[in-house]
């Protein structure tokens, strides 16, 4: 790793009207980090990225990519960075070749330099067989890996996933990181992903867990789940209200969330055999497990990640992809 970070932030904040949708948050990523944000949709990870790759400006705060600040050097950090974007930004009416042909273009490659990168990086994605087609014949998980290849053409320092595997199957999802972290294993790029996806966070050598605009815990994955402190049980009653009051007078600390009591112990082994001999209300069912990342959000926010929140900076978000809106979220 780098004795400088890549990527620095420092107070970064950015507010839409009289929402803030992210509030000062700080962090460093080091150089061939794979390094996650974690959160649901608004709670902050969009805005947070498209500050860092000059797509909007901050109200406050400062950041720096690739040594360059966000604010006062723009070009030379556009020309460092990669972007795979949430919504599909491919000309599905062009072939795969001549859509990295356009990049190309926009990055002022040479057509020699352009020719030696284009089949390096379509061999990586296993799309060079496909390099002829036109993009509108290309399944979903096709069109994001030549989105991945699109944005490695000019060999960024850090690679951005802006919930690089959205509407993917699982199948299709885990084919998707094996070309990444391959990637980002041999490239030793710096790989800056957002993400709602559990499964996908594991991936990332550390994450920063964000919720209303709020970075509420950053770590290695190992870590945010050791810090639990134990198993994670998980009980149903046939009176849950009871049942957690009871659980309390046992100095544990219940949620009820969506019928289940959820709760942690150290060892939940033991534990669980004391709620079986002190818990009155009938035990239903009962389930003992060490935590996942799913259990550190719960735990450090109080509810579930759900795929299908909206937000008005997702929605600001979107009109910048279609070109409606411009950097800063002036109208072009």
């Amino acid at each position: 790793m780098s004795a400088v970070p890549i990527i620095q932030v420092d107070s970064l904040a950015r507010r839409f009207g009289e929402f803030e949708a992210v509030r000062g948050v700080s962090f460093d990523v080091e150089e061939g980090e794979i390094f996650g944000f974690l959160g649901p949709n608004g709670a902050g990870k969009s805005t947070t990225i498209n500050m860092l790759v000059t797509m909007l400006r901050p109200t406050s705060g400062e950041a720096r990519v690739a040594g360059f600040s966000v604010t006062e050097d723009q070009t030379r950090v556009r020309e460092s960075i990669g972007i795979v974007f949430q919504e599909a930004t491919l000309d599905e009416s062009l072939t795969g070749w001549e859509n990295l042909r356009f990049h190309a273009d926009v990055y002022d490659i040479p057509m020699a330099t352009f020719n030696e990168r284009a089949d390096a990086v379509l061999k990586t994605v296993e799309l060079d067989e496909w390099r002829k087609t036109l993009v509108r014949n290309y399944s979903g998980g096709m069109k994001r890996r030549l989105e991945i290849a699109r944005g490695l053409l000019h060999y960024p320092k850090v690679l951005f996933l802006d919930e690089p595997t959205l509407g993917l199957d699982p199948q299709s999802r885990i084919a998707l990181w094996d070309y990444i972290r391959e990637i980002q294993a041999r490239e030793r790029i710096t790989v800056f992903l957002t993400t709602h996806y559990m499964g996908e966070a594991e991936y990332c050598n550390r994450i920063a867990v964000i919720d209303h605009g709020e970075i509420v815990a950053l770590d290695t994955p190992a870590m945010l789940k050791a810090g639990l402190g134990g198993d994670v049980v998980t009980l149903v009653t046939k009176d849950n209200f009871r049942a957690s009051v009871e659980l309390e007078a046992m100095a544990l600390e219940p949620r009820i969330e969506d019928g289940v009591i959820r709760f942690e112990a150290p060892d939940g082994a033991s534990t669980v055999a004391r709620v079986f001999r002190e818990v009155t209300p009938e035990i239903v069912s009962v389930d003992l497990r060490k935590p996942s990342l799913e259990d550190v959000f719960i735990s450090l926010t109080g509810r579930e990640i759900r795929a299908d929140e909206a937000s008005a900076a997702d929605r600001m978000k979107s009109q910048m992809r279609a070109g409606m809106l411009g950097p800063g979220g002036r109208r072009m």
